[in-house]
């Protein structure tokens, strides 16, 4: 399992490529301190806009389209597809709470649907951004 890469994948680095085309700038998995517990690490993170995306790839996570279900050591892969699915719940309920925006994209999803989607996000939560601050000058 080490040869698995846990970022810079494929799919991570194509909606990232798209991002940084649409003027989009982020940090790559930094270290988030939220609440207790140790500190997640999204894929991509607009800080000031505080977006947090996670691209899941689709067997590690048990995507409803492609998930399988590996027939050798079926108890041990299933085990451990279901605490990543709570993990990612766990993660995406801490972020919330602490007033992020969490996106979670498929490793299947088109990239330029992704990005589009990300994009509009974190426009949407930057003029929420800009509007509360020129109400808070008045």
């Amino acid at each position: 399992m080490k040869a698995n890469r846990g970022r810079d994948t494929g799919p991570e680095l194509a909606i990232r490529r798209r991002l940084h085309a649409a003027g989009l700038r982020y940090r790559v998995s930094p270290a988030l301190r939220v609440g207790p517990g140790r500190p997640l690490r999204p894929d991509v993170v607009f800080g000031p806009a505080r977006v947090a995306v996670f691209v899941d790839g689709c067997f590690w996570h048990g995507c409803p389209i492609h998930a399988s279900w590996p027939a050798r050591n079926g108890e041990f892969w299933r085990r451990k597809i279901e605490d990543n699915r709570r993990r990612d719940a766990e993660q995406t309920a801490r972020l919330t709470d602490a007033g992020w925006s969490v996106i979670r994209v498929w490793e299947h999803e088109d990239p330029d649907v992704a990005a589009a989607r990300i994009s509009s996000a974190v426009e949407a939560r930057r003029a929420n951004v800009r509007s509360a601050s020129v109400r808070t000058e008045k």
